[in-house]
């Protein structure tokens, strides 16, 4: 099993340290484009972060921002940050398969996403695309189409997903930022199991096209090792786009405004359980214990339940409804995931008032959880109940139900709110599994959400520590 190493190197250099660095040109755009193409030739063969990769075309494009550095005319707060982008956001020039055969590869691929066309304007290298579930339906990664994803702590074990490459990615420092969608914790699931951090803002906050089919429970969001670069990446692909209906304007003020503010007098609700969740003893004792580092740096912390049951028959009618429409359109062959198509099966017998009563289920948990932050500033709980369970599987062994959800109680409830929520690494298991931390705050508080997040690493480092692999 990987140990655990404090960050150092051009690699672990965080998004914010490298940009810093090409501003006194202690360290180049080439260097850290390199750099990351190298750590992902060295060890992408154990995990299988990337479906695609563009050294060519990734060097090519550090040069330009090198030249730009030393002009002093860089593009914006992301120029020359190497990066990459799941691989079920739009590309331009690349295919975007989503894990599937169904997809034709031959395009044509003339666009890009909302927040890769950010990423381009402000500069950023993108290195290529990461692995993704079919149709990112599930909360582990892999696939018939590029096989299974390993977790870089420990390589028996899933990283967990949807965006489970490019947590994998980021963990081993093959780039500082990475792009990831969340429908029911896409970007927190993987977080949490490899020790990184990401944010599921608030719904609109990124702009999203085209449009998912699991309607307005998806979300894009930033990927990153550190709170700090979440916020600043957050500010580079957020933005109006009038490809995206829902899209909310352009924020007037950057989210890295009032990040080390502190969080004194902070009243955060602390929900062990949610109520309704049973945790690994590990997972719960070590989510306390960050709990009482964030009492220590001032918050105001009431041990408090929102009061709601768990919303999974509800979520399950979209997200099986979501997974019914993805299929219809395709011809259904055997190399689909046998998973995907049993919910999807489930998905075709819901009716429109099943459909209508789930969204009131929806709206009323909105409502609730609305009045609960007119008391408590934010609620925070672990990212997941348990640490990361062996590969290759879609549930932990002995679990009683298939579905994904059974596993991720505390992730898929802020979708059908839309709320902003945080994973940050909490500590590790004695086997060395790192464990996530939760913090959500009200609708449009994503920024608080990012302060608080920022106090706790703060004064903490979990968040420094990265595995170790052997190169093959």
């Amino acid at each position: 099993m990987p140990e655990a190493r404090a960050a150092a190197g051009p690699p672990h250099l965080s998004a914010s340290e490298l940009i810093a660095g090409y501003r006194r040109r202690t360290i180049s755009p080439v260097e850290a484009t390199q750099a990351a193409l190298d750590v992902i030739e060295q060890y992408d063969d154990q995990v299988n972060a990337f479906v695609l990769v563009d050294a060519e075309g990734a060097l090519a494009a550090a040069k330009e921002s090198e030249a730009r550095w030393h002009s002093g005319e860089p593009l914006g707060p992301g120029d020359g940050v190497p990066t990459s982008i799941k691989d079920a956001l739009w590309t331009r020039g690349w295919p975007t398969l989503r894990g599937s055969t169904m997809i034709d590869e031959a395009g044509p691929w003339d666009e890009d996403a909302p927040s890769v066309a950010r990423l381009r304007e402000t500069g950023a290298v993108i290195l290529g695309k990461t692995t993704t579930p079919e149709y990112s339906w599930k909360g582990v990664t892999d696939s018939s189409k590029y096989g299974v994803t390993r977790n870089p702590w420990d390589l028996a074990t899933t990283p967990g997903g949807s965006s489970g490459g490019s947590a994998a990615a980021v963990a081993l420092g093959m780039g500082a930022w990475s792009v990831g969608t969340d429908g029911g914790g896409s970007v927190r699931i993987p977080a949490a199991f490899t020790g990184t951090v990401a944010l599921k803002p608030t719904y609109g906050v990124i702009p999203l096209y085209p449009p998912s089919a699991f309607g307005t429970l998806s979300h894009a969001g930033p990927m990153t090792r550190t709170v700090r670069d979440a916020a600043v990446l957050l500010d580079v692909i957020t933005g109006y786009d009038a490809r995206d209906w829902s899209a909310m304007p352009t924020p007037a003020t950057s989210f890295t405004s009032g990040l080390d503010d502190g969080i004194v007098g902070v009243r955060i609700a602390f929900s062990s359980d949610l109520g309704f969740v049973d945790n690994d003893p590990e997972v719960d004792a070590l989510v306390r214990a960050a709990v009482q580092q964030l009492a220590a740096a001032g918050a105001e912390v009431i041990e408090v339940d929102p009061g709601f049951a768990d919303p999974v028959d509800a979520f399950h009618i979209l997200w099986w409804s979501g997974a019914a429409k993805v299929l219809e359109a395709y011809q259904v062959d055997d190399r689909v995931d046998p998973g995907l198509r049993r919910v999807a099966d489930l998905g075709t017998a819901y009716s429109a008032s099943d459909f209508l009563d789930a969204t009131s289920t929806r709206m009323e948990l909105g409502q609730l959880m609305g009045r609960f932050h007119q008391q408590y500033d934010v609620l925070v709980t672990p990212t997941l109940p348990i640490p990361a369970f062996p590969v290759g599987q879609d549930v932990p062994d002995g679990s009683a139900s298939p579905d994904w959800t059974s596993w991720t109680p505390y992730t898929y409830p802020f979708n059908l709110t839309q709320q902003p929520a945080l994973s940050v690494p909490c500590g590790f298991t004695r086997t060395g599994l790192p464990v996530g931390l939760q913090i959500v705050a009200a609708r449009h508080a994503d920024s608080l959400t990012l302060r608080v997040g920022q106090a706790y690493q703060a004064a903490t480092d979990w968040h420094r520590r990265t595995p170790t692999l052997e190169a093959r």
